[in-house]
C-alpha cells in the first residue's frame, strides 16, 4: 500500500512538471501539438498594443428606445471590426449612452477610427446596382410571423418617398431579386413575389429568430442612424504592450515564488503539498482562460495574482486548523480530517463574499474591469477546488506514505512525537 501511495505521488508531481513544462514551451509528438500559452493566449490591447475609442450617442432618445439606438450601433460596428480581420475586439456599452471599442493589433490607427466611426450606410439596389432607396427612407423594421408560415420574417414600412420609389422597382424588378447593402456588404437579397405599393413589405429568408432579428436590427441601424461624437481615445503602440506584458509576467512570477517558498518554509510537508496544489491551479485557471477564449489584459493578470493569493489563503487556514488539531494530542490522519472540516465554513464563506462582489464589478463595469471581474471569478471558484480537494488528496497520500512521525515537519513546534503517530 505504500509502495502504491508513494507510486501515486509521484506520478502526479511528474504530471504537475510536463503540464508547466508543456503550457510554457508547448509539445509536439509526431502530428499531435499543443502550443505553449505564448501563442494561444488572446492579449488586449494594453499588453498587444492597439487603439481604444469611447464614442457618445448625440440622440434625445430615453429608456427602451435608447437601448435599441445603442444596441444598432453595436452591432454595425461589430460587423465593420469583423471585416477589418482584427482577433478579439471589444465593443461594450459603456453607461447609458457611450460605446467602448478595444482593438488589440491594429496597426493604422486613424483609419480605423474612421472605418468604424463613419455612419451607417444602407442602401436597397436593383439587380443593375442602381438605388431604390436607402437607409432614410424605411420607418420601421420588425421581426413577425405569417399566418401558415413557421419561420419568422423581417417587416419593412417606408416613409412616402420609399414607398413610391418601392412600388415603382417592385413593379419593374418582379420575379427578381434586389439587394439590402449596408456599408458595400449585401446583407439579404430578397426575390420580389409581387408588387408592394402601400409601403409595407416584408422579407422571407426561411430565417431563425436570431437571423431575423439580426437582420431587422442592422436595417434599422441604417434606417436610424445615431449620431456619434468621439470623447476620448488612446492608442498604445506593439513595443509598449510588449513592454507591460513582459512586467506583469515578471512581477506575477516573482510573487508566486516568493509565496511558494514561504509555504515551504513555515508548513514544511504540508507546505510541499500546497505548492503542488498551487501548480494546479494556476494550470487550470489559465487553461479555462484558454478554452473560453478569453482575452489577457493587465487586470486580469492582477486579478490573477490576487487570486493565487487567495488560494494560498484557504491553504494556510486549513494547514493552522491541523495544528490547533495536533496540539491537541490527535494524530496527524485525524487531525487532517479534523482540520479540513472545521476550516471549511470559514474558506466557503470568505470566497462566496469575493464571488459576490466579482458578480457585481462584471455586471456594473465596463472593460478592463470586467476582464478583472471574470479572471477573479475563475480564480475564486478553482482555488476552492485545488485546497478542498487536490491539497486533502495529497495530504492523506502523504499520511499514507508513513515516511515520518515527526510533528515539526507539520508546521508544528514542540509536543509529543509519541501522541501523534499516524
Amino acid at each position: 500500500m505504500r509502495i502504491k501511495n508513494l507510486a501515486i505521488f509521484l506520478l502526479i508531481i511528474i504530471v504537475a512538471g510536463l503540464s508547466t513544462f508543456t503550457a510554457f514551451n508547448g509539445l509536439r509528438i509526431g502530428e499531435f501539438e499543443i502550443s505553449p500559452i505564448s501563442e494561444v493566449a488572446n492579449l488586449g490591447l494594453d499588453l498587444k498594443g492597439g487603439v481604444f475609442v469611447v464614442y457618445e450617442a448625440d440622440t434625445d432618445a430615453t429608456g427602451r428606445e435608447l437601448d435599441e439606438q445603442i444596441t444598432q450601433t453595436i452591432e454595425v460596428f461589430r460587423r465593420r471590426v469583423d471585416s477589418m480581420g482584427l482577433t478579439e475586439p471589444s465593443i461594450v456599452r459603456e453607461g447609458d449612452n457611450r460605446i467602448r471599442v478595444e482593438l488589440p493589433g491594429v496597426e493604422d490607427a486613424q483609419e480605423a477610427l474612421d472605418m468604424i466611426g463613419r455612419t451607417a450606410q444602407l442602401q436597397f439596389l436593383t439587380p443593375e446596382g442602381d438605388v431604390i432607396l436607402t437607409g432614410g427612407n424605411v420607418r420601421r423594421s420588425e421581426v413577425t410571423y405569417i399566418k401558415g408560415q413557421a419561420n419568422p420574417v423581417v417587416n419593412l414600412e417606408f416613409d412616402s418617398e420609399g414607398t413610391r420609389n418601392f412600388a415603382e422597382a417592385t413593379e419593374e424588378f418582379l420575379g427578381q431579386s434586389i439587394f439590402i447593402v449596408l456599408d458595400d456588404e449585401v446583407i439579404s437579397d430578397p426575390t420580389i413575389r409581387t408588387v408592394i405599393s402601400n409601403g409595407v413589405g416584408h422579407i422571407d429568408g426561411g430565417y431563425t429568430v436570431e437571423e431575423a432579428s439580426t437582420l431587422a436590427s442592422l436595417i434599422r441601424a441604417g434606417a436610424l442612424p445615431v449620431e456619434l461624437e468621439e470623447v476620448r481615445s488612446s492608442t498604445v503602440t506593439a513595443s509598449l504592450g510588449v513592454n507591460a506584458l513582459q512586467s506583469s509576467v515578471r512581477a506575477a512570477l516573482i510573487g508566486i515564488v516568493l509565496v511558494l517558498l514561504f509555504m515551504l518554509i513555515v508548513y514544511v510537508i504540508p507546505g510541499f503539498i500546497a505548492n503542488i496544489a498551487l501548480i494546479f491551479y494556476i494550470l487550470f485557471v489559465v487553461g479555462i482562460m484558454v478554452v473560453l477564449n478569453a482575452t489577457w489584459t493587465l487586470p486580469g493578470i492582477a486579478a490573477l495574482i490576487l487570486s493565487v493569493g487567495m488560494a494560498v489563503d484557504a491553504n494556510v487556514i486549513i494547514f493552522e486548523r491541523i495544528k490547533e488539531e495536533i496540539r491537541l494530542g490527535k494524530t496527524i490522519r485525524s487531525s487532517i480530517d479534523a482540520g479540513f472540516k472545521r476550516a471549511f465554513r470559514a474558506i466557503l464563506d470568505s470566497n462566496v463574499t469575493t464571488l459576490i462582489a466579482g458578480v457585481v464589478l462584471y455586471q456594473f463595469g465596463t472593460g478592463p474591469i470586467r476582464g478583472f471581474a471574470i479572471t477573479l471569478m475563475i480564480g475564486i471558484v478553482v482555488s476552492l477546488f485545488t485546497a478542498i480537494v487536490i491539497t486533502r488528496f495529497l495530504l492523506k497520500l502523504t499520511v499514507n506514505m508513513n515516511l515520518t512521525n515527526n510533528i515539526r515537519y507539520f508546521g508544528v513546534q514542540g509536543g509529543s512525537y509519541e501522541n501523534n503517530r499516524k
